[in-house]
């Protein structure tokens, strides 16, 4: 289970480059089932091969060169100490002035004859003020951990274990075949709470091996629980069923382990559908932005500071003597990973977070995986409260009481938010000022006070923050969040709804705007009529400060924009469309279609596209061979020929991978979700000199 849990208080997608040309061999009939390489020449070389792109001018047969990885996963070069002073400075600054507007705003400008309004527009401002220390304490130091190395062998027992229950094949291959892939001795497991007979023949196929047990409890902690109880090992790494590995994972986490109080090693979550309803474009020319990735690549490591760190469910290695000792994983929450952890710190354990991309997964596809796993993610935090009582534990250090209770409470940041989307309305439709201010006092203060709390975050968040998207993501699952948080106040009921992965089956429906949005959105707009009204002299009330109304009407005003958007994101098409099993990704590859040249354009766990420059192509329905020229790799798989489309002189062919084969398309997605570290022989190159990211271009994502 992955957990976000915690983020900053509310205050175009990469393309294909460096690409070579290559010439394109004819393939010829070869033992290449099975992704072996070729051990011959497959006969001479031919020209390189002009494809007339549909739309487009004729373009050469490229090659990536390398292969496909995906930016961004290297470990990150350590802050400078000007860099940090500044950070440290502005932060500080903000506090400072932010402390003196709320002293000034308590004191002076409180109206207490409309305190319905006037008191939680006070206490909204005082939590945003209070989340920025937070928030500051958190980032103190983003580089903080003990001494880290690769290594290269281990006297430690290993297991990786996967637990999975309803998980289609074209999203648990992948992550079977990468788990075996693992650099350094280890045993791979495959813990089927589906008891499904095609899972053991999979793992079985593949050289992993199966349980299962008769019956669920506890869901993914008494699976877990369960292979505990089964498996010798000193150490096991654990991965979600949609998660594929890096070769390199356990080289890269193992050297912690020779501290005896190691338990828990966490690295990053990252995806490999960048496409998700979590992803997004952040302007022209931008990162593409990703709603965790605060969490993962700031928050998560500056935990380390505090000795904070904790099991986030998937991409962890866990010292077993360590779960032993804290009564197995926890039963009693659905965030079994951080309420575990908790009880691990309690008995002299610690976590460690490395922070480095090693694993990748499947974020939600669409608004109903979304809103599912923020609410099982606000209700594990809000159960985990209620058990633990961290802020009652003893055996916890002070840093390790703040940094979990500020985690855990976090989740009640949604009724904030609910507040400001709220108070602005009240503000319009009463005709009340709720701060005994003059405009040209108040006005400079509170623009001084916003824009250092605006500046601090966007520095202390390392870039990984842009406000106007964090605020729209705040607002969608706001629906989700604000009914778990409710579960503070009721005794603890740990149901476990599972996230959907992969295929969706034929549903093309979309999810349903919640009723709180719309009901929000409308008030917004009623709100702002009133004030256009009222402005203009149409209604019978009039404002005693029409500058503090103009600004209420602002705040509405960016509420509504706020609420649209997150209502269009939620029906867009975009996401309610048949959801392709597992994620297709953009190449750019040369190959063959039964002995014919094309090129491989996208590439997925089930299938590929491809473009021939023949009409004399494959016709509907045709079984053939595709082959794929990896460059240090070549290898093939048997297709069906589902989609065939002629325009401008090229046609493009949808091919479905057949059964029967999964060795071969095991291959052919490690190769598409690990890149070139898939082709590499066990210690080969992974890093440029000097440098802390392995050699990378960025990523296309096929339409």
């Amino acid at each position: 289970m992955s957990y976000r849990p915690d983020g900053p208080p509310l205050g175009g997608l990469p393309t294909m480059a460096g690409c070579g040309v290559l010439p394109i061999s004819s393939p010829r009939r070869l033992s290449m089932m099975q992704g072996k390489p070729l051990q011959e020449p497959l006969g001479p070389p031919m020209r390189p091969l002009a494809i007339p792109r549909p739309g487009r001018s004729p373009a050469r047969l490229t090659v990536p060169t390398p292969l496909p990885t995906f930016p961004g996963s290297g470990r990150p070069a350590p802050e400078s100490a000007r860099r940090k002073t500044l950070i440290r400075g502005v932060a500080g600054a903000a506090l400072v002035v932010t402390a003196g507007y709320l002293l000034w705003r308590t004191t002076s400008t409180l109206d207490l004859g409309i305190w319905w309004i006037a008191v939680p527009l006070l206490m909204v401002e005082i939590h945003n003020g209070f989340g920025l220390l937070l928030f500051t304490l958190a980032l103190w130091d983003v580089d903080a951990g003990p001494p880290w190395r690769p290594v290269t062998k281990t006297s430690q027992r290993v297991a990786v274990l996967i637990p999975t229950y309803n998980e289609p094949e074209d999203v648990l291959l992948p992550a079977v075949a990468a788990a075996i892939a693992i650099e350094l001795p280890h045993e791979t497991w495959v813990l089927d709470d589906g008891r499904r007979d095609w899972v053991r023949a999979l793992a079985t196929e593949l050289g992993a091996r199966y349980l299962s047990r008769p019956t669920n409890e506890h869901a993914k902690a008494g699976n877990l629980n369960h292979a505990l109880e089964t498996i010798e090992a000193d150490l096991v790494a654990i991965f979600d069923a949609d998660h594929v590995a890096s070769p390199r994972f356990l080289r890269q986490t193992l050297c912690y382990f020779d501290d005896p109080e190691i338990a828990v090693v966490q690295t990053p979550q990252d995806f490999y559908n960048l496409d998700s309803f979590e992803h997004e474009v952040n302007g022209p020319g931008e990162q593409l932005f990703h709603e965790e990735a605060v969490f993962y690549r700031v928050i998560a490591p500056a935990k380390n500071a505090w000795r904070a760190a904790f099991w986030c469910g998937t991409g962890a290695v866990v010292r077993v003597a360590a779960l032993r000792d804290a009564g197995g994983v926890a039963t009693d929450t659905v965030t079994e990973d951080i309420h575990t952890t908790i009880r691990m710190n309690e008995r002299g354990w610690r976590a460690v977070y490395h922070n480095e991309v090693l694993a990748r997964g499947l974020a939600p596809g669409d608004a109903i995986e979304y809103m599912a796993q923020r609410h099982r993610w606000a209700l594990g935090a809000m159960q985990v409260l209620r058990i633990e009582h961290p802020f009652r534990r003893s055996h916890l250090t002070p840093g390790q009481w703040l940094s979990f209770g500020t985690t855990l409470l976090a989740w009640f940041d949604s009724w904030r938010t609910l507040a400001f989307m709220v108070l602005p309305v009240a503000v319009l439709a009463s005709g009340a000022s709720p701060i005994s201010a003059p405009g040209h006092l108040y006005g400079p203060l509170f623009l001084l006070t916003f824009g250092m709390q605006f500046l601090a975050l966007r520095l202390l968040a390392r870039g990984y923050y842009p406000p106007m998207l964090s605020l729209v993501f705040e607002v969608l699952r706001m629906p989700a969040v604000l009914p778990a948080t409710l579960q503070a106040l009721l005794p603890p009921r740990a149901a476990f709804r599972v996230t959907r992965k992969g295929r969706a089956g034929d549903e093309r429906s979309r999810f349903p705007v919640p009723r709180l949005h719309v009901v929000l959105a409308a008030m917004s707009a009623a709100g702002l009529v009133w004030f256009a009204a009222t402005a203009a002299g149409l209604s019978p009330m009039r404002y005693e400060q029409p500058p503090a109304a103009a600004g209420a009407a602002m705040f509405a005003a960016l509420n509504l924009w706020l609420l649209t958007t997150a209502m269009r994101r939620i029906r867009s098409a975009r996401f309610a469309r048949e959801r392709r099993a597992g994620v297709r990704l953009g190449v750019q590859l040369a190959g063959g279609v039964d002995g014919g040249p094309c090129e491989v354009v996208d590439l997925s766990s089930t299938g590929a596209r491809a473009l021939v420059a023949t009409p004399a192509a494959p016709m509907l329905g045709a079984a053939v061979e595709l082959t794929i020229d990896l460059g240090k790799d070549m290898f093939a798989v048997r297709t069906h020929v589902r989609r065939r489309l002629e325009r401008d002189g090229a046609v493009e062919l949808g091919l479905e991978f057949a059964t029967g084969q999964r060795a071969a398309v095991a291959r052919a997605a490690l190769v598409l979700l690990n890149g070139a570290a898939a082709l590499e022989p066990p210690g080969g190159p992974r890093a440029r000199p000097g440098t802390t990211d392995p050699p990378e271009r960025p990523l296309t994502v096929a339409a």
